[in-house]
């Protein structure tokens, strides 16, 4: 018997094919269904996005990490005393003895000026790219007597003067590519990296190594007067390059023809005209009262690195960050399109099988998976155009075949692009993506409560 002859008999095939409310049940049911391979395309961008993040670092590592630049600082032993009561055990008499300890105080320089010319470039590994760079920095100051030590008290036959030393702290010292050497007063001093078994790591900082030279001679200490140094060094890096402000006065300037300039630290350039046709030209000028650290300190330089200013050379690649934006809207887009299908059915009285609306689906899901394939080798515009533009003629030719009308085909595809354009337009800004989606939201649904306005919901 045919079941259009007697509906009485009733199947589930027939139900879901006549019922408005078995519809709405099934294509929401299939909504749901569908989150779980759009899932697994957000967790294929989160891969692929972790997998560039490993080949920076793997670009990076070979070719010379981040560079920060933290000195040079003097360092200055001195003697300090102790006194400890001590008991005689074959007197039972208790005196006072005097311990003898040395100490350390680390003196900032009066003035400080660094000097860096970057000439970067772009590394390949595969499809992946980054940024490396050589660097030539030029670094001069002077350093002067403290006032600290009559501060501190510290008599000056307490302080080892002929022990004193310069150190520098930097990062990246696989990336040094000539011999590091200090002008200070007369001579020339060299320097040798010191392990003292601290890791001096935290894990949103890179790791800095110390540098320290040989006893300074007495004719170049700041011991009466102000005693000028000059420091050269070169140094291959990626990623970005910034420097810790620690004189009184710090004036740094960074010159490149990198046009795609990211300043970044506590410290802005100040000059207007920093960015120019071939590249950037930044200077910053630092005081000591624009900072929350003294010019001495105690026992051990203290980790300043919060501090530090410079500039980015990262490539900006968004494409991973906008197609997992993207996908984030992909419970609308399946929703929004099974909608679409259900007013369509709904009004027309066109049968719609539910292994259609998850064909429907599954090419919705695929969009993804081409945008972000298709990105990784173009950019971001391009793929979004290439999979929209599949996506759509797909749907549409299936859409016709299952319609039967050019007219409700068209609807779909005009409807499918006004989406895509709309989700693009969201991904795109950033102050105003709320207000232009709750605004195309609003207009989503006054259109749908235009349409089904014309539905007979009396048959459920």
């Amino acid at each position: 018997m045919n079941i259009n002859e007697n509906p009485g008999k009733g199947k589930f095939g027939y139900w879901i094919k006549t019922s408005i409310t078995a519809r709405m049940f099934m294509v929401g049911f299939l909504t749901l269904v569908l989150l779980i391979p759009l899932m697994y395309v957000q967790d294929l961008i989160k891969e692929r996005k972790n997998r560039q993040s490993e080949v920076i670092h793997e670009i990076g590592t070979k070719w010379g990490e981040e560079v920060v630049l933290y000195g040079p600082m003097l360092k200055l032993p001195y003697k300090t005393y102790t006194e400890k009561k001590v008991k005689d055990e074959k007197t039972n008499k208790i005196y006072t003895e005097t311990i003898e300890d040395i100490a350390y105080v680390y003196l900032f320089p009066k003035s400080l000026d660094v000097k860096a010319e970057i000439d970067p470039e772009e590394k390949y590994y595969g499809i992946y790219k980054t940024a490396v760079y050589d660097s030539k920095m030029k670094v001069s100051g002077s350093f002067s007597r403290p006032q600290l030590l009559e501060e501190a008290e510290i008599r000056d036959e307490d302080i080892l003067w002929n022990k004193a030393k310069i150190i520098i702290k930097t990062s990246n010292l696989k990336g040094v590519s000539s011999t590091v050497k200090l002008h200070l007063g007369q001579s020339d001093y060299e320097f040798s990296s010191k392990y003292n078994g601290e890791t001096d790591y935290q894990p949103e900082f890179v790791s800095l190594h110390t540098l320290e030279s040989k006893a300074i001679r007495e004719g170049d200490l700041p011991m009466k007067k102000n005693v000028n140094f000059s420091l050269q060094m070169n140094v291959k890096g990626s990623k970005q390059i910034s420097f810790i402000p620690i004189g009184k006065e710090t004036t740094t300037e960074i010159r490149s023809d990198w046009k795609t300039a990211n300043f970044f630290g506590e410290f802005l350039p100040y000059n207007d005209d920093k960015i120019t046709e071939t590249g950037f030209d930044a200077r910053w000028k630092v005081l000591d009262i624009n900072r929350p650290f003294s010019q001495y300190h105690f026992n051990a330089p203290p980790n300043l690195r919060q501090f530090a200013y410079g500039v980015n050379f990262m490539i900006p690649v968004d494409e991973y960050q906008k197609s997992e934006r993207s996908s984030k809207y992909g419970f609308l887009v399946i929703g929004l399109t099974f909608l679409i299908f259900f007013l369509i059915q709904s009004i027309s009285k066109i049968h719609i099988h539910p292994f259609q609306y998850l064909m429907i689906g599954l090419a919705l899901v695929m969009f993804y998976t081409l945008l972000i394939s298709i990105s990784e080798h173009s950019n971001f515009f391009k793929a979004y155009l290439i999979a929209g533009a599949s996506i759509i003629v797909l749907i549409s030719v299936y859409s016709k075949s299952i319609l039967k009308s050019n007219k409700f085909a068209g609807l779909i595809a005009v409807s499918l692009i006004s989406l895509y354009t709309f989700i693009y337009v969201i991904i795109q800004l950033e102050s105003y993506a709320l207000l232009v989606g709750s605004l195309g939201l609003f207009l989503i649904l006054a259109t749908v409560m235009f349409v089904s306005r014309k539905i007979d919901w009396g048959n459920q």
